[in-house]
């Protein structure tokens, strides 16, 4: 991986629809943006943040999350994440995150992001799953 700067950004947008909504995952719940579809925003602002260091087969996966979903957003509602690398510590890139609506922040919080060689991580998951190609 290159040296990725303090500061390193990206932002990921998406119109709320049904399917991003409580209602999608439970029909009692109300039509709200949902809080695993706010972090999934965020954590691809994250991954887009760090992606252009990456070198030949390398990504950044996921390790921690640490988010407050703190207003609503309904169907038709556009957000904007946003994903700004905070710190590194050898292993672990900390990036803040945002993310809001037309009107206000919505949620903010850390993703934490870690290298991975995409081969050798898919040679390690064929040894875990029997059977796996």
């Amino acid at each position: 991986m290159k040296p990725v700067p303090n500061g390193a950004r990206s932002l990921a947008e998406e119109t709320v629809a049904f399917e991003h909504t409580l209602t999608a995952h439970h029909p009692e719940l109300p039509p709200v943006y949902s809080t695993p579809d706010m972090i999934r925003l965020m954590e691809t602002a994250a991954f887009h943040a760090l992606q252009p260091y990456c070198e030949g087969d390398e990504i950044t996966v996921g390790t921690a999350i640490n988010i407050e979903h703190r207003a609503a957003s309904g169907i038709g509602a556009r957000v904007q994440a946003e994903a700004v690398l905070e710190s590194f510590d050898g292993k672990f890139y900390v990036l803040l995150v945002s993310a809001r609506d037309d009107v206000q922040e919505i949620g903010r919080g850390t993703v934490t992001r870690a290298v991975v060689r995409v081969g050798k991580f898919l040679e390690k998951m064929k040894k875990k799953v029997p059977n796996s190609r």
